[in-house]
């Protein structure tokens, strides 16, 4: 799946769960989503059922970082990543 789906879907689901009370709220792909308070801890835990149940992806305890998880365009890398492992094994 090309990333560009990946971000629209990520976007997507940001924006229908998390910015629904906040309409003139303007998120960048590369903006911090905890920092910003778009998510919490929970938002997090929401956000990879989303990635399961939208990509097919499993998201082990040890890959939930900012790094993976901090942005939505780092979502997107890190989803296309771990397709990218499935399909090669």
């Amino acid at each position: 799946m090309p990333v560009t789906e990946i971000l629209e879907r990520t976007r997507a689901y940001v924006r229908d769960n998390f910015l629904y009370m906040r309409p003139d709220f303007v998120l960048g792909d590369d903006d911090p989503l905890l920092a910003k308070g778009v998510i919490d801890s929970m938002g997090v835990m929401e956000m990879i059922g989303f990635l399961t149940s939208e990509f097919g992806i499993a998201v082990a305890d040890e890959e939930v970082t900012e790094e993976n998880l901090g942005s939505v365009s780092a979502i997107a890398r890190f989803v296309s990543g771990k397709a990218r492992q499935t399909e090669a094994a």
